[in-house]
């Protein structure tokens, strides 16, 4: 599967997880609503430091955002 597929559903899957709109995640990472949105229909290459930071917010680790996952599969990042 294309990795920007699978990113955009998981950034979709763990942003809604965590009750967030594209509106409170552009902010709390100071872009635009747009670009969430973007990414979340695959539309953008994210870049390394991308990535890291939606993990931050999203409190899950950044192989959580680029792996395949089963439905129902939300692992938080350990401490």
């Amino acid at each position: 599967m294309d990795i920007r597929v699978v990113f955009a559903s998981n950034l979709r899957h763990y942003r809604q997880a965590r009750g967030l709109t594209q509106a409170a995640l552009a902010a709390a990472m100071d872009v635009d609503r747009a670009h969430v949105s973007a990414m979340e229909r695959g539309q953008q290459n994210v870049t390394l430091q991308t990535l890291q930071r939606v993990a931050a917010h999203l409190d899950v680790a950044p192989a959580q955002l680029i792996e395949e996952r089963s439905e129902g599969d939300v692992r938080s990042r350990k401490p």
